[in-house]
């Protein structure tokens, strides 16, 4: 039975006199999430020089990056909740001044400890924006929702691409401090400007022309008109699944975040010109970026034709032979660039696949609330992929124990997504279907 909605048009939020439709709202959401990309993918262009600047080792740096991360994720629950019952805007605007104060404030900082709290506001603003951008798409989006919010989730990935070689640019010429204050300005405006035109859908609103029923029986996986709240989705077995195998990949990719220009330099292969003039680190971080972009909504668009847990195992398994295949290569130039890039088309789409099977399985009514919380994975994971893994790294031969632990990770997440994460989703859709037949029959 095809079930039709209105228009899709924020009625209730215009804008400067008008409606901004769910594609503008889309388009505006993906610019937001590009301006925030810089506090985590560029953080890495800033770690020698900060180590340098502030007299200090890598991993009490890296400490900030942690903290950054943590309060991106730990605080989304509260920011997610914050959205589901007033909107999104308030929360972006909020997300964009604190983004920008955030690298003003490093930019300026004289110590580690001026330097971990900046960076803490810049994680609770870049959680705002990133939980509320994602999770109101998963509400504009029901049709569509591997692919759409593969593609917001996406522009966090790719956003630095654009900004990667000016700031190592900037950096190299004018000094991090000058790097952190001028795009943080820059970053902040950007937010704050897109907030403006970021509404929220009335409430029970669908696309016209969508159906529901069909939507459920090409995800496999949809869980019928059933939104669970916060504190059910909470006591599902299915949500803490999801949650141990997100940690799991999530570390993968941490680590590369974080921890590349170290790791490049490690193994002298950081200053290497390769093409264009640009060396292996600059060309590695480019095209991890690009690639980081694009594999979200790729995965997205694939998980929505064969199911998630399928997705997940294929690209969670081409993560561990990509690192497998990074320790053998480690010391090649072209092989380094070509397999960070890799690294980050099997990492980057959990941020596609885990919010889009958040909203299969709990509904999309709060979705922004649920997948905030499965989000803090991320933020556990950080703990082992910052410090953790620069004291590994220090106290042993080098970066190589770190690759195989990541490994380790990504091949039980590939396995569970098919023994544990399948199986639970498939129960779960199979007591619903009697739950509805149940109620159709009373």
């Amino acid at each position: 039975m095809a079930t039709s909605g209105a228009p899709a048009v924020d009625r209730r939020e215009p804008l400067f006199g008008f409606s901004v439709n769910r594609w503008g709202i889309f388009a505006a959401s993906i610019i937001a999430m590009m301006a925030i990309a810089n506090l985590q993918y560029a953080w890495t262009l800033f770690t020698t020089p900060l180590t340098r600047s502030l007299h200090v080792e890598l991993a009490a740096v890296q400490v900030a990056f942690s903290t950054f991360v943590l309060c991106e994720t730990w605080l989304v629950p509260f920011e997610g909740w914050i959205v589901d019952h007033l909107g999104p805007r308030l929360i972006i605007l909020c997300g964009g001044v604190l983004v920008g104060l955030a690298w003003v404030g490093s930019g300026l900082a004289q110590n580690v400890l001026t330097l971990d709290v900046f960076y803490a506001l810049g994680g609770v603003g870049a959680g705002a924006v990133y939980g509320a951008c994602v999770g109101n798409t998963l509400k504009w989006f029901p049709d569509r929702r591997g692919l759409c919010a593969g593609a917001v989730a996406g522009s966090y990935g790719v956003g630095t691409a654009a900004t990667i070689i000016p700031i190592s640019n900037m950096i190299d010429a004018s000094g991090y401090r000058s790097a952190f204050i001028v795009f943080g300005f820059i970053q902040g405006i950007v937010v704050i400007i897109c907030a403006l035109f970021i509404g929220r859908p009335p409430r029970d609103w669908v696309p016209a022309g969508w159906d529901r029923m069909a939507e459920r029986i090409t995800s496999r996986i949809h869980m019928g008109t059933r939104n669970l709240s916060w504190h059910e989705t909470l006591r599902q077995p299915s949500f803490w699944a999801l949650y141990f195998v997100m940690t799991l990949m999530a570390f993968t990719g941490l680590v590369v975040t974080a921890q590349l220009k170290p790791i490049a330099q490690h193994y002298h292969v950081d200053k290497v010109v390769i093409v264009l003039g640009m060396t292996v680190l600059v060309m590695a971080l480019l095209m991890d970026r690009i690639v980081n972009g694009l594999t979200r909504p790729f995965w997205g668009w694939v998980s929505d034709h064969i199911g998630r847990e399928n997705a997940m195992f294929i690209a969670f398994g081409i993560q561990t032979l990509t690192i497998l295949g990074w320790v053998m290569t480690i010391g090649n130039p072209v092989l380094f660039v070509v397999l960070t890039g890799l690294a980050y088309f099997s990492w980057g789409e959990i941020f596609s696949l885990f919010p889009a099977t958040v909203g299969d399985l709990f509904g999309k009514a709060n979705a922004t609330t649920n997948y905030g919380m499965l989000y803090t994975a991320k933020g556990l994971a950080s703990i082992f992929a910052g410090p953790v893994a620069a004291l590994a790294a220090a106290g042993t031969t080098g970066w190589i124990p770190v690759f195989y632990a990541m490994a380790a990770c990504s091949g039980v997440a590939a396995i569970l997504a098919l023994v544990l994460i399948k199986p639970i989703a498939r129960r779960a859709v199979a007591y619903e279907g009697r739950v509805a037949v149940e109620v159709a029959g009373s």
